[in-house]
C-alpha cells in the first residue's frame, strides 16, 4: 500500500531502508567508476596514440549507446529479473576494464571495449530506475530520486578531480584496474541487499523489438507521461547546452580552464541546492505546483548572461539556473508513478533517449550559433530564451497529484491515455 505524505519523506526515513542503501552505495560506486573509466581511459588513449581528437572521443563514447540502441537495451529490463541485470552488467563491466588495462592494447580496441562497457548502462540504470518504486513507496521515492540527483551532482564537482588525482598518483592502467573494483564491490552489494524478484510478466508474443515500440507508444499515447517527458527534454537540452560553451566563454571573460571550472561548478552546486530545497523541503503537493515555475526558472536565469553581467552575479545566475533544474525530481517522480511496473524500463529508456538526443542537438546548436555570432554568452543568452518560449506552452497544465481521482498501482497502467500492453 503506498503511503501518501502530506509532508516531504525525510532522509532518516529513506536511508532506513536496507535495500535503497543497498542501491545508493551501488550507484555511488557506479558514478566514481565512470568519472574514474573516462579519465583514465582518455589517458591511455592519449598516451598511446598522442592524438586529442581520440581522448575526446574515448571521454565521450558513453553518450552514444543511450541516443542509438538505449530503448532496446532498456527493454532488457522488463523482460528479465532487474536484479539479475543490474549484477550481471556490473560483473561485465568489471571484466571490460580489467581487459582496458591491460598493456598494448590498439586505440581502437580500447575505444570499442568502452564503447562495449557503455553498451551495458542502459539496462543496468533502466533496472535501478525501474526496481526503485519497489523499494520506496509514496514521497520517499521522491525524496531517494533527489538524493540521487544531488549524488550526482557532487559527483561531477568532485569525481573529476579526484579521478584526475587517482590517476596521476597511479597510472592510468592501475587506475582502470581500481575502477574494475568499484563495479566489482556494486555487484557484491546488489546482490547481497536486493530482494530477489522474479521478471515482470509479458506476454506470449513479446519480443525485445516489440517491447521496445511497445515502450514508445505508451510514452507517446498518454498525455500525463508527455506531460513529464516534453517538459523534461527540453529544459534538459536549454540548460544543459550552456555547458558546452563555457570553455569558449571563460575564454570571452579572459579566463581559462579554471574559470571554466568555477562557472560549471556554480551550476552544479545550485543543483544541489535544488535537489535538497526542493526534493526534501518542500511537500508534494507544493512540489507540483511549483513545476512550472522551476523549470521557467532554470532557462530564465540564462538570459541576463547575454548581457556580460559581473563575475559575482554571473555566478549566482548559473547557481539559480541549476536550482531551477530541480523540476526534474517532480517529473520524474510522477513519470515512474504513472508508468506500470510491466513497462517501466522499457519507457525509461524512450525517456532517457530522448533526453540524450535533445542535450546533443541543444549543444550542437548552441556552439554553431556561438560561432557565427563570435558571442559565446550571447548564445547561452538565447538557450535561456529559447528554452523559455519551449518550456512555458509544455508546462501549461499542471500534473496532478498521483493520489488524485483514481492512481495507478506499481504494476497496473492507468486508465486515461494509456495503451494497452
Amino acid at each position: 500500500m503506498t503511503r501518501v505524505h502530506a509532508a516531504a519523506a525525510t532522509y532518516r526515513e529513506v536511508f532506513a531502508v536496507r535495500e535503497f542503501r543497498g542501491l545508493f552505495a551501488a550507484h555511488l560506486l557506479s558514478l566514481a567508476g565512470d568519472q574514474l573509466s573516462k579519465i583514465a581511459a582518455s589517458a591511455v588513449v592519449f598516451g598511446a596514440t598522442g592524438s586529442a581528437l581520440l581522448a575526446a572521443i574515448t571521454f565521450g563514447v558513453g553518450y552514444l549507446p543511450w541516443v542509438v540502441v538505449g530503448p532496446v537495451l532498456a527493454t532488457l529490463s522488463d523482460r528479465f529479473p532487474r536484479r539479475t541485470v543490474m549484477v550481471a552488467c556490473d560483473l561485465a563491466r568489471m571484466l571490460l576494464m580489467l581487459v582496458l588495462a591491460v598493456p598494448g592494447l590498439p586505440a581502437g580496441v580500447l575505444i570499442g571495449v568502452l564503447f562495449g562497457s557503455a553498451l551495458l548502462a542502459p539496462p543496468a540504470q533502466a533496472a535501478r530506475s525501474a526496481i526503485m518504486p519497489q523499494v520506496l513507496d509514496g514521497d520517499r521515492y521522491v525524496v531517494a530520486a533527489g538524493i540521487s540527483g544531488l549524488t550526482a551532482q557532487l559527483a561531477q564537482v568532485l569525481g573529476f578531480a579526484a579521478g584526475g588525482l587517482l590517476v596521476g598518483a597511479l597510472s592510468p592502467r592501475a587506475a582502470l584496474v581500481a575502477d574494475a573494483a568499484t563495479f566489482g564491490l556494486s555487484a557484491l552489494l546488489l546482490a547481497l541487499c536486493l530482494t530477489r524478484r522474479p521478471a515482470p510478466p509479458r506476454g506470449p508474443a513479446s519480443s525485445v523489438l516489440r517491447d521496445t515500440l511497445d515502450g514508445v507508444r505508451l510514452v507517446r499515447s498518454s498525455r500525463t507521461l508527455r506531460a513529464c517527458v516534453l517538459p523534461a527534454v527540453a529544459g534538459a537540452a536549454f540548460t544543459s547546452a550552456p555547458s558546452g560553451q563555457m570553455i569558449a566563454y571563460a575564454g570571452e571573460l579572459g579566463g581559462g580552464e579554471e574559470l571554466a571550472g568555477l562557472l560549471l561548478s556554480a551550476v552544479s552546486l545550485g543543483c544541489v541546492a535544488g535537489a535538497v530545497g526542493h526534493g526534501r523541503f518542500t511537500s508534494p503537493a507544493r512540489r507540483l505546483r511549483q513545476v512550472r515555475a522551476m523549470a521557467v526558472t532554470s532557462c530564465l536565469a540564462l538570459v541576463p548572461i547575454a548581457a556580460g553581467p559581473p563575475l559575482p552575479v554571473l555566478l549566482a545566475l548559473l547557481a539559480l539556473s541549476g536550482y531551477g533544474t530541480a523540476f526534474q525530481i517532480t517529473l520524474n517522480a510522477r513519470f515512474v508513478t504513472e508508468v506500470p511496473d510491466t513497462h517501466r524500463a522499457r519507457a525509461f529508456g524512450v525517456a532517457v533517449a530522448a533526453m540524450m538526443a535533445g542535450n546533443g542537438l541543444a549543444t550542437a546548436a548552441s556552439g554553431a550559433v556561438s560561432d557565427l555570432l563570435g558571442s559565446p554568452s550571447l548564445a547561452i543568452g538565447l538557450c535561456g530564451v529559447a528554452g523559455v518560449v519551449c518550456l512555458l506552452p509544455l508546462t501549461r497544465n499542471p500534473l496532478t497529484p498521483p493520489d488524485a481521482g483514481s492512481p495507478p498501482s506499481a504494476g497496473t497502467p492507468s486508465a486515461a491515455g494509456r495503451t494497452s500492453p
